[in-house]
């Protein structure tokens, strides 16, 4: 996993996963300075409210539940 890739998911879908927050929280002694400000600020995020834990649907299971819905 990349930390860009996780923050840009999170911010583009609004979610963000508890399995990738424990990602975060084991690899931060890791990261850069860039990566350290990206943490925080997913961490803001979720404190203001802008990213919602939880679990992300898969395009396919949407499409699904939608045609069975219609």
């Amino acid at each position: 996993m990349v930390l860009g890739e996780l923050f840009l998911e999170a911010l583009s879908s609004g979610v963000i996963t508890q399995p990738e927050i424990d990602w975060v929280l084991s690899e931060q002694s890791r990261f850069s300075r860039p990566e350290q400000a990206a943490v925080q600020r997913l961490g803001r995020l979720l404190d203001q409210g802008g990213i919602q834990l939880g679990c992300r649907l898969s395009p396919q299971l949407l499409r699904h539940r939608h045609a069975q819905a219609a």
